[in-house]
C-alpha cells in the first residue's frame, strides 16, 4: 500500500514498533482526515501513538488530558475576565467589543484548530470526561469547527490529526464512535515486546530481553496480578536489570527488581509465591 512503508519507517525512527493493523489504520485516518479513537487497557501504548505520530509527521503535539468535570473553559476557551473588567472600568470598550479577539484565551481545542500549521491533537482518556463533554466534542470531530456563543463559529485554519484514547472505563457514545476511525490496542506478544525493548534500550542483551518479555507476558495473564505491567514498566524493569549489571533474569534478580514491573505490594507478594512464575524465569 502506498505510504504504508513510509509510516512504518517514520515510526521506527522514533523507536515505535507498529504492527500492520496500526500502521494501516494510521495511514487511512491521515489520508481521510478522520479522528482516530484508540481503545485498550492502561499501559498498552495508546498515548505513545499520538506522541510518535507528531514526531514522525513533524507536527506540534497539543495534548488535552481528560478528567471528570472537564468543561469548555478548560478545553476550548475562556474569557479574560480581569482584562474585560478593566476595560469596563476605563469605559474604553463597548459591550460587544468585550467578547472580541483581544479577550479570548485559547485552550487546547481552540489552539489546535487556529494553528496555521496542522498539529496532532491528543484527547487523552476521553472515557474519564463526562458524557456531556463527549457530546460537546462532536462538532469538532465531524465539522472541524467549534462554536463560541458570544463570538461565533471558528473553522479550522488547518486540519489537525485528532487522536482520542480510552481505557474503556465507561462506554463511549455511538455518535462519537461514528465520527472516528477505530483501533483496539492489545499488549504486545513476546516477540514484539522483545523488539520494543531492544529498540528503546539498544544495550539490552537479546537473551535478557526475551526473559523480561516472557516474564511480563506471564504477569499480564496471571489472575494473581491486579495491576498489569505496562510497556513503560517493562522498559523500567529491563533498565533496572541493565543498571544492576544482571546477566540473566533468575529468581534472585527478579526478587530484587520486581518492584520496577509491579507497583503494588500485594501483587508482588502473590507473584513471588507462584512457583509457575519462578519456573518460567529459567526456561
Amino acid at each position: 500500500m502506498e505510504g504504508l512503508n513510509e509510516i512504518r519507517r517514520r515510526m521506527a525512527e522514533e523507536s515505535y514498533i507498529a504492527d500492520d493493523a496500526l500502521a494501516v489504520t494510521l495511514l487511512i485516518a491521515l489520508k481521510l482526515g478522520r479522528p482516530l479513537l484508540i481503545e485498550g487497557a492502561a499501559g498498552v501504548g495508546k498515548t505513545e501513538v499520538a506522541k510518535v505520530a507528531a514526531k514522525a509527521l513533524g507536527r506540534e503535539l497539543v495534548r488535552m488530558q481528560c478528567y471528570e468535570g472537564l468543561d469548555e473553559s478548560k478545553a476550548l476557551y475562556e474569557w479574560n475576565y480581569q482584562k474585560q473588567l478593566l476595560a469596563i472600568q476605563m469605559g474604553a470598550q463597548g459591550m460587544s467589543d468585550l467578547f472580541g479577539e483581544d479577550y479570548l484565551l485559547e485552550r487546547p481545542l481552540l489552539k489546535s484548530i487556529r494553528s496555521a500549521e496542522p498539529v496532532v491533537l491528543l484527547i487523552d482518556e476521553i472515557d474519564k470526561a463526562d458524557a456531556e463533554f463527549e457530546a460537546f466534542l462532536l462538532e469538532l470531530l465531524s465539522e472541524m469547527q467549534v462554536t463560541i456563543p458570544e463570538y461565533g463559529t471558528i473553522r479550522a485554519k488547518s486540519t489537525p490529526f485528532i487522536v482520542l484514547t480510552s481505557n474503556h472505563t465507561r462506554p463511549l457514545s455511538e455518535a462519537l464512535r461514528r465520527r472516528c476511525a477505530y483501533m483496539y490496542l492489545e499488549y504486545p506478544d513476546v516477540e514484539r515486546e522483545v523488539r520494543i525493548l531492544q529498540s528503546k534500550l539498544p544495550g539490552l542483551d537479546a537473551v535478557l530481553a526475551k526473559q523480561v518479555a516472557r516474564a511480563v507476558a506471564y504477569l499480564r495473564q496471571s489472575e494473581r496480578v491486579l495491576k498489569k505491567p505496562s510497556i513503560a514498566e517493562s522498559l523500567d524493569w529491563a533498565s533496572a536489570l541493565i543498571a544492576l549489571g544482571a546477566a540473566e533474569l533468575d529468581d534472585e534478580t527478579c526478587e530484587q527488581t520486581i518492584g520496577f514491573a509491579l507497583k503494588n505490594h500485594e501483587d508482588i507478594k502473590e507473584i513471588m509465591a507462584d512457583d509457575e512464575f519462578i519456573r518460567c524465569l529459567v526456561q
